[in-house]
């Protein structure tokens, strides 16, 4: 991962998060941890799995985890799992070698925000970040915007679906359906806007902020979110088998069923 000349350091009081790295190969690591605190985050660093989860489970917590595919021992897979386990909202980035799209799906359906190939400019991670902590984030400056959507307070009820639209909870048939925060806008986004149809693009703007460009191509973001759209049918398939409320719109998007 390069970095462009004119990355500037800001003032070392001025964190923009707590991240954790973890990533076997020491030279990246170091490498990119120094970037990091160059460009303003607090950051921990780990050369494996094991190390890292004994971290989570003693209560500790980050704005932000970027995490390394291929180590020794244990992947970056099998990590995610385990991390979700302790902490199901604590977002991750799968920083990579492998730059099939089935890597990225695999990363997206284990619970990742975000894919970043090794290969891409320390410019574009810092934008992936800076997008991802914005989101968790309310009324940061110089967050992209998103669709817009309802005004986000107290609960919305749609059919059978419930959101508590505080706790960012999503409930189906009064039994709680298990989304991250992503998950949960676009449940959210699609929900309130039942019957319509929300293009590609639209459910691509919820999760990376508006005019985002990622991908092979000028819609290179619809894998992307039929990714999304897939982690978020198992999930609620897992509660109610007979689910189908989310409908395929197709070469346009989806729609959330009136009823």
């Amino acid at each position: 991962m390069t970095v462009d000349a004119d990355t500037a350091a800001p003032n070392a009081n001025d964190s923009k998060g707590h991240v954790v790295l973890i990533d076997d190969d020491e030279l990246f690591r170091e490498s990119l941890e120094q970037n990091l605190r160059d460009s303003g985050y607090d950051v921990l660093t780990f050369d494996r799995g094991e190390p890292a989860l004994a971290y989570f489970q003693n209560d500790n917590v980050a704005d932000l985890v970027l995490l390394d595919w291929k180590m020794p021992e244990m992947n970056g897979i099998e990590v995610l799992r385990r991390l979700r386990q302790i902490n199901t909202d604590m977002p991750v980035i799968f920083l990579t070698v492998l730059s099939d799209q089935i890597y990225e799906e695999a990363a997206l359906l284990s619970g990742a925000v975000d894919f970043v190939e090794k290969s891409r400019s320390f410019t574009i991670l810092l934008k992936r970040m800076g997008l991802i902590l914005a989101g968790a984030k309310t009324g940061q400056d110089g967050a992209a915007a998103a669709p817009a959507a309802p005004e986000k307070s107290g609960t919305a009820t749609v059919g059978l679906l419930e959101l508590s639209i505080d706790s960012s909870r999503a409930f189906w048939k009064k039994t709680q359906v298990d989304l991250t925060l992503t998950e949960f806008e676009i449940v959210h986004y699609m929900a309130t806007h039942a019957g319509q149809d929300v293009k590609y693009r639209e459910i691509y703007d919820i999760v990376h902020g508006k005019g985002f460009v990622a991908g092979e191509g000028p819609e290179g973001f619809r894998a992307n979110v039929r990714t999304f759209i897939k982690r978020i049918r198992q999930k609620f398939r897992s509660v109610d088998p007979a689910f189908e409320q989310i409908e395929n719109y197709p070469g346009f998007g989806y729609r959330w069923r009136e009823n």
